[in-house]
């Protein structure tokens, strides 16, 4: 490791013996600000996604008054088509895999075929504006919760229940799914409520507007789904917006030093070199972190594989019929969910590395919580992975929500599994505070110290969100929920707490200086901040949000590639430092290959 000398400077306002902030205070106001108007514009959109969210009606009739379907059948038909794993085998509202269709698109496409041709086909002169009438008038009351259908939705509705039926029924894997994947037929009834919901929403008017409530998304001709003028305009704003961003960036990077970029190579380090480091007993435990996380990401790639192979043969990995042992779906929602597990088991393991480096201690028994978490982790793991199984198969019956699947991509695991990982993962916070309570008595709550300990209070705190998910929620406000897990967990908390990690890393090798690493993290955590957190909205302009949503998700989302730009800058200029401190000291640079590994990561 390195030894650095930092400047403390006064002292006032900081409690006796504590560092104060290594850099000016602004840095974390600025951050907070930031996170804070972030989480407010998402606390907004969270009220407009559930006031503003396509309705279910009680009951979709006929012209006649005869019922077509309940609220309880699309519900139901949602149930159908998550518990069967078909959010990872095809994709709903555009979201999921994409092996078989999407049913908004495929439901609305063939059901527009079918009220065109029930006005005589394309070659009528009134054939194509009846069935534009017929999709985009939104007849739906809100008094009473009746949706009213024309007689030619209606029948598209009677024929494409006996289409499904026939296709999900299918006996045979020419699919990709397992024979025979869902033959009951009031299943298939409630599964086709759903998706000609789904359509519906994709193709009548949202109150007061002249495009629907997915933005006119699928672009369809038959119903004249088109490009909106909002999307259009968004657009061309977010494509400016990542231009400029880029650019300011890095005319600030080229014209600035006040992150210290200019001058890191003036300080003379020391090295320790890595056969002279005593691990601690929880250290020596990662082994088995990193071991389980190496077996993970084999399983994971190998499945990678076969679903890739799918694209090729649906019913043939040479000369196996794979798909009657493990069918795409099943075998997609392991492929997710293991990156998901190796990646956590990767972050478990740091973090319990990393922390008794930064407290200079390690307190006692912290071994046997680690191999407690490790079996706990292992449990969740397995227990998920099998309940997926039985849950696809229809082992285990109502109890597939809390046991099985819950089947919303990257969130398939039970809910049971769910709460496990979710606790376990809290568990792993109170490690980490109990390995660094004497280092975050003597430091400032702005210190790299302390933002470790945020970044990590960050991944079970924002994963945990994803419980508000639910399979019998509304799709358009699960979804909302769920992106909070995909795009916030994922794409911007893990980011935020590898750019703590690898910062900390290198300021504990030598690569550089305490405060121009601090400052570099809070950097990284106002761009994350400003672009990720709306830019999260970016994954839902076609979910039956309202068109904010649009308008700020393009906009904002843009900014999320600005900090990955500036890391990849500052990578740059670290792979010139093993050289630089080579020559400024007379111990070799240790740690060459780790820090090529971290620039690459």
């Amino acid at each position: 490791m390195a030894t650095n000398n930092n400047n403390q400077g006064a002292t006032g306002g900081i409690p006796a013996g504590q560092r104060q902030m290594l850099i000016s205070k602004t840095w974390m106001q600025a951050a907070i600000l930031v996170f804070l108007f972030g989480f407010f514009v998402l606390g907004y959109l969270a009220y407009r996604t559930y006031s503003d969210q396509p309705p279910i009606p009680q009951k979709t009739v006929d012209p006649q008054g005869k019922t077509i379907f309940t609220y309880d059948d699309v519900i139901g038909g949602q149930g159908v088509f998550l518990r069967n794993g078909l959010m990872e085998y095809g994709s709903i509202f555009g979201h999921g895999a994409y092996l078989g269709p999407d049913y908004t698109a495929d439901y609305l496409r063939r059901s527009g075929e079918i009220v065109l041709a029930f006005y005589d086909g394309p070659n009528s002169d009134t054939g194509g504006i009846s069935t534009v009438r017929d999709f985009k008038t939104n007849r739906y009351d809100p008094a009473n919760g009746i949706l009213q259908y024309s007689n030619a939705q209606a029948a598209a509705y009677a024929q494409l229940r006996d289409y499904y039926h026939k296709f999900f029924s299918e006996p045979t894997t020419r699919f990709g799914l397992r024979p025979g994947a869902i033959t009951d037929t009031n299943d298939t009834r409630m599964l086709t409520a759903y998706f000609s919901w789904s359509a519906w929403v994709a193709s009548a008017l949202r109150p007061g507007k002249d495009y629907t409530f997915t933005n006119n998304w699928p672009p369809e001709p038959l119903v004249d789904n088109r490009p909106t003028a909002e999307t259009i305009v968004w657009s061309v704003l977010s494509l400016i917006t990542l231009l400029g961003g880029i650019g300011l960036l890095l005319g600030a990077f080229g014209r600035w030093d006040f992150l210290g970029w200019h001058g890191r190579d003036q300080q003379a380090l020391m090295f320790t070199p890595p056969d002279r480091v005593i691990l601690t007993q929880a250290q020596k435990t990662t082994a088995y972190y990193f071991l389980v996380m190496a077996l993970l990401f084999l399983v994971q790639s190998l499945l990678g594989g076969s679903i890739q192979h799918y694209r090729t043969e649906l019913s043939n990995f040479f000369g196996i019929n794979l798909a009657v042992l493990l069918p795409f779906n099943l075998a997609r929602t392991w492929h997710l969910q293991l990156a998901i597990f190796w990646v956590a088991t990767s972050y478990l393991a740091a973090g319990i590395f990393i922390s008794p480096i930064i407290a200079r201690s390690e307190p006692r028994n912290q071994h046997w919580l680690a191999y407690a978490l490790l079996i706990a982790l292992i449990t969740v793991v397995a227990g998920s992975l099998a309940g997926e199984y039985a849950g696809i198969h229809g082992f285990i019956g109502k109890l597939w929500i809390w046991f099985g699947n819950q089947g919303f991509e990257y969130l398939d695991l039970g809910r049971f599994w769910q709460i496990l990982l979710s606790l376990g993962l809290f568990f792993w916070v109170v490690m980490l505070f109990r390995a660094l309570k004497p280092r975050l008595t003597q430091e400032s709550r702005g210190n790299m110290p302390w933002m470790f300990f945020f970044a990590a209070l960050a991944v079970p705190a924002f994963y945990a969100v994803g419980l508000l998910a639910h399979p019998r929620a509304s799709y358009v406000t699960s979804d909302y929920w769920r992106w909070w897990v995909v795009h916030l967990w994922v794409e911007d908390f893990l980011e935020l707490f590898t750019t703590v990690i690898v910062a900390y890393i290198f300021v504990l090798m030598g690569v550089v200086r305490e405060r121009v690493a601090l400052t570099l993290i809070y950097l990284d955590f106002i761009i994350y901040s400003a672009g990720g957190v709306i830019g999260t909205m970016h994954h839902m302009y076609f979910s039956g949000t309202p068109a904010v949503h649009m308008a700020l998700g393009a906009v904002f989302s843009a900014g999320e590639v600005m900090p990955l730009t500036l890391l990849t800058v500052e990578a740059w200029s670290f792979l010139q430092l093993g050289g630089i401190r080579v020559a400024k000291t007379d111990t070799p640079f240790p740690h060459r290959w780790a820090v090529l590994f971290l620039v690459a990561v």
